[in-house]
């Protein structure tokens, strides 16, 4: 063989030697796509008391095996419903496209386990609020922007989701973006929400609120009592505007059935709320607690033992059907993707690492005792 064939084969055999090396890399180096996770048959909740419901924490939770694993749970534990975060910012870029893909896949376990979903809208992307504003923050003129997102979110999970409130927690500043505390500008943002709901799903409720529990005084700058504020949504005309009001209730300390007061914070200030919505002759319409609950953090202030938070759950349930105008009770929160190293680990009802704690067994033992 001469010397020219034998370079030209050399040659041919190094290209081989690298296409393989180069396949073989690529081969090894590029992640796999993650599996499909199937829905699994249809499932019913059982529950001898279909008013508890929970609030989830998925729209963080990246692993879909995770997102199936807890709705899993749920439904054992024998809560009818979740009230679970669906942040705009996550979804909608500055050109209007909409990648659907994380809600999907929350809707599609969610049905899959009989759950009903309530879903509460948040966060402001980038491109519809100033620069150096926080996610919370949501301008008057982003209002048209939020109500047709919204929209679109509402007709496209219409069948999966009976209700959608409309942000979290306004009363509270940094809830709302740290802008000042002033109930128009949240009317104003109903009446903007609203007709564009009800125009494309007409049987999704619309629920104002998630209001706040707080005794923050007048002229704070930290937000606005619960009560004062709930009376001046309705005297700037809110109940035009909503279907039902969404309410934060914690016990704190106090047992579930403390007498409520305006200068206290429990249980019961629900029933002060409802009293100030039957004024305004809104007594028709239900109310959601879509945040409830006790903390048993062993070093907060405001935590109490484990075994008087788990009594206080149950009691607080027995106690809320006894209340008409209570459509549900959502606990707060039933599990993290990770730990937050922070008291509000002691929320919630399971573990990161899906170990149900002795709360959860609990509420477990409550709802299927017939």
């Amino acid at each position: 063989m001469n010397n020219e064939r034998r370079h030209t084969l050399h040659y041919s055999l190094l290209k081989i030697q690298y296409s393989l090396f180069f396949f073989l890399l690529l081969f090894f180096l590029t992640p796999s796509p993650p599996p499909t996770i199937e829905a699994g048959p249809q499932q019913i909740v059982y529950s001898a008391h279909p008013i508890v419901g929970v609030h989830t924490r998925l729209a963080d939770e990246v692993e879909e095996w995770k997102i199936k694993r807890s709705l899993q749970l749920v439904r054992e534990m024998g809560a009818t419903s979740i009230v679970e975060f669906f942040p705009w910012a996550y979804y909608q870029s500055a050109n209007g496209d909409i990648d659907w893909t994380h809600p999907d896949m929350v809707m599609k376990h969610a049905r899959a386990q009989g759950l009903t979903v309530i879903a509460r809208m948040g966060l402001t992307p980038d491109w519809a609020r100033p620069p150096d504003t926080p996610l919370t923050y949501l301008a008057p003129d982003a209002y048209a922007d939020y109500a047709a997102f919204t929209a679109v979110f509402a007709e496209r999970y219409q069948d999966d989701v009976s209700a959608i409130i409309i942000g979290n927690e306004p009363n509270l500043s940094y809830e709302w973006g740290y802008r000042e505390t002033v109930p128009q500008d949240y009317v104003e943002l109903l009446t903007a929400v609203y007709p564009q709901v009800k125009a494309v799903a007409p049987d999704v409720l619309v629920l104002g609120g998630a209001l706040a529990p707080t005794l923050e005084p007048v002229e704070s700058a930290w937000g606005t009592d619960d009560l004062i504020y709930l009376r001046e949504l309705y005297e700037a005309g809110a109940m035009a505007y909503w279907d039902g009001l969404a309410v934060h209730s914690y016990g704190r300390t106090f047992p579930p059935d403390t007498e409520p007061s305006p200068d206290v914070i429990n249980f019961r200030r629900v029933e002060l709320l409802r009293e100030i919505m039957v004024e305004f002759g809104d007594g028709e319409r239900d109310m959601y607690i879509t945040e409830m609950g006790w903390n048993d953090h062993p070093r907060w202030t405001q935590a109490v033992r484990p075994s008087a938070r788990m009594q206080y759950t149950l009691d607080a349930f027995t106690l809320a059907e006894e209340w008409d105008f209570v459509e549900i009770t959502a606990v707060w929160q039933f599990r993290t993707p990770a730990p937050t190293k922070s008291y509000m680990d002691y929320y919630s009802l399971v573990t990161p690492e899906f170990v149900n704690k002795p709360i959860y067994e609990a509420i477990k033992e409550y709802t299927n005792n017939e």
